[in-house]
């Protein structure tokens, strides 16, 4: 469901598995506008996030077993 819903960003501005999502930019002032269309496409489809599984605004973080940072994606040391 989520990749037809994301179907337009998938690859763009995120990634996606399941339910797992990963909103992405590579300028800081575009991560906002990305943001924005992520969040419109939800309250679209009447999804909802849990707030505790939400990380917003970082540099780097872990996604499906990944180290994501902006010099790429590597296996996780953990």
């Amino acid at each position: 469901m989520v990749n037809e819903i994301f179907k337009e960003l998938i690859g763009h501005t995120m990634e996606v598995y399941v339910n797992n999502m990963l909103v992405k930019s590579l300028q800081c002032s575009d991560y906002v506008q990305h943001l924005k269309e992520a969040f419109a496409l939800l309250q679209k489809y009447n999804m909802k996030l849990n707030l505790k599984e939400c990380t917003f605004g970082v540099a780097s973080g872990k996604f499906l077993g990944y180290l994501v940072t902006q010099r790429g994606i590597k296996a996780n040391p953990d």
